[in-house]
């Protein structure tokens, strides 16, 4: 059961970039007729419409429940889902090979060789959502600026979450293939594409274009790196792991903006404040070479078994006797 039970959801991976998408065109049609107020009522008020829902449909981690020892009739059942020729004697207990680590979960980010990889996932993180909020949020204003109007931008705008979307269903496969190593190529290429974006913001088609690349690589590279976080961390430590990395990253998607802000009552040219948010993308991309080299994982998108931190994850399942 090797492969399928990494407790990565591929819909997380895309279900993201589609709800980030119509964002922009929502906002579009909603001030002008309500107010700004109405984007934080509506977008405060949808999640919590999938409260119920999550609470009662959202499947737990297989290699979790299987690591707990409990519930060997539900990892069956999702294995089922998972894979549906997979067939199951009723009884099956499921064991994943792993050793279990007690204490502090945080300090396990730093034992066994996890120290350099776990700070450069941060460094990825945080310079991703420092580029990623600081388009969302100024890229409307930008454009307006330019001679947009509010609703052009908006649209325009768009194109970084539309971009997004495609680059997450294209990089999916890739990055299962090639790990940080693709990783580190998507975001080379986002340095081209946001500083393209203050070199072409007087052509709409152009600029459309530089947007919706930018999208491709800088949200559809930060879903990725999500997954590769979670691969990389033992399951007792995988939610500690990935919380750590995210919450690192959303420090870098606060100063975004703000930096972006301050760039622009300095009045730095257009062009120049889209060359500062290319070079956030250029420390993700050389974060994530670093990474590929370190963590064992260019060429596979598994942990190379040389590792010193190498876990067993797989999943073997044994019928108790009598059963």
């Amino acid at each position: 059961m090797n492969g399928i039970c990494d407790g990565v959801s591929p819909g997380y991976r895309y279900g993201f970039s589609v709800g980030a998408a119509p964002v922009n065109k929502n906002a579009a049609a909603l001030i002008p007729q309500f107010g700004w107020r109405a984007v934080f009522v509506v977008g405060g008020t949808a999640p919590l419409l999938l409260v119920p829902i999550l609470a009662l449909r959202l499947p737990e981690s297989v290699r979790f429940l299987a690591l707990t020892g409990r519930a060997h009739e539900r990892v069956a059942e999702l294995l089922g889902f998972i894979s549906p020729k997979a067939a199951f004697a009723p009884g099956t207990q499921f064991v994943v090979h792993e050793p279990g680590l007690a204490g502090i979960p945080v300090l396990h980010l730093f034992r066994d060789g996890r120290t350099v990889v776990t700070l450069l996932l941060w460094v990825v993180f945080f310079m991703s959502l420092l580029d990623l909020y600081f388009l969302s949020n100024w890229l409307p204003t930008v454009l307006n600026d330019l001679g947009a109007s509010v609703s052009a931008a908006a649209a325009i705008g768009s194109m970084l979450q539309v971009g997004g979307v495609v680059g997450t269903f294209a990089l999916g496969s890739i990055i299962d293939r090639f790990s940080f190593r693709a990783l580190a190529l998507v975001y080379f290429i986002a340095v081209f594409a946001v500083g393209a974006i203050g070199q072409l913001g007087h052509s709409v088609i152009f600029v459309t274009m530089a947007i919706f690349a930018a999208g491709f690589c800088i949200v559809g590279g930060q879903i990725a790196a999500n997954a590769l976080a979670a691969t990389f961390y033992p399951t007792s430590v995988r939610a500690t792991g990935v919380g750590w990395a995210l919450g690192i990253g959303r420090v870098g998607s606060i100063i975004g903006p703000l930096v972006g802000g301050a760039l622009l009552v300095m009045r730095w040219s257009t062009g120049s404040v889209f060359l500062a948010a290319a070079a956030a993308a250029l420390c993700a991309a050389l974060a994530a070479f670093s990474l590929s080299r370190r963590a064992g994982m260019a060429g596979s998108g598994k942990q190379a078994a040389h590792r010193p931190d190498q876990f067993e994850a797989d999943l073997h399942s044994s019928t108790t006797a009598g059963a």
